[in-house]
């Protein structure tokens, strides 16, 4: 095992000790919401437009060099799959809301119905199951370029484990936050036993992009949150200075 191999297994552990505890960091839930969430927010959206998006550019570039007729209608939209990562991701939003407003009319819970819960962790699962593959597998495959991917994702998922959190409640603590610490896992050693084209790597990139961009966004936009915009703003340019500081060096 290289040592870039055994650092990156070093974070995939690190990142799965964050889904477990994350439900102890008692002081992230407040109303308005607290300034930390909005600030790893905005950290976060700050990867995607400072790191990943110019990665898709580059991305973009692989495929149109590559001859494979199922990626054909990819050749110069690689950006929709990053709407397909959104989309998706922004249509389980709104069917675990719905089910939430299902159960409270019901007078079952302010909670999901037990489908739904399995629906969205199991996306989730495979959504986190992409980001431990991708701790091996990136366009920058450098120790700096890992240091940066996994603080980004360690403060996406505190924010992702707040919004499941509210959800599913006792089903996430008890079961959900378990699965998901082991996709991670389970994430890296298929990125370590195996290793895909780098047109595939565009497109997982792609995808987990979108992803992002809506898990961040709709834990901060909706009204009931109260979401603090000047941590967010601060989240946001601070990491994305420090991005380009470092490969401006």
């Amino acid at each position: 095992m290289s040592v870039l191999a055994f650092l990156s297994l070093i974070v995939a552990i690190g990142l799965a000790w964050i889904h477990i505890l994350a439900s102890r960091m008692r002081f992230l839930d407040t109303l308005p919401r607290s300034r930390w969430l909005s600030l790893a927010g905005g950290a976060s959206v700050a990867y995607v437009f400072v790191h990943i998006f110019p990665e898709l550019s580059k991305g973009q570039q692989t495929l149109e060099s590559v001859s494979y007729a199922a990626l054909g209608f990819l050749e110069h939209h690689v950006y929709l799959v990053a709407l397909g990562g959104f989309s998706v991701f922004y249509g389980l939003e709104r069917l675990a809301a719905r089910s939430r407003q299902y159960n409270q009319k019901s007078g079952m819970g302010n909670f999901t119905t037990l489908e739904v819960f399995w629906l969205h962790i199991a996306s989730f699962a495979a959504y986190n199951a992409l980001i431990g593959y991708l701790l091996l597998h990136r366009e920058e495959a450098n120790g700096l370029g890992l240091l940066f991917f996994a603080i980004a994702m360690a403060l996406h998922f505190i924010v992702n484990d707040r919004g499941l959190s509210q959800h599913h409640k006792h089903s996430y603590q008890k079961v959900g936050r378990w699965l998901l610490a082991s996709a991670i896992l389970v994430g890296w050693a298929l990125g370590y036993a195996t290793e895909i084209p780098q047109a595939g790597i565009a497109l997982l990139f792609a995808f987990l992009a979108g992803g992002i961009i809506l898990n961040v966004l709709k834990e901060e936009l909706p009204e009931e949150r109260e979401s603090r915009f000047w941590a967010f703003i601060l989240g946001a340019f601070v990491y994305a200075a420090i991005l380009l500081i470092a490969e401006a060096g």
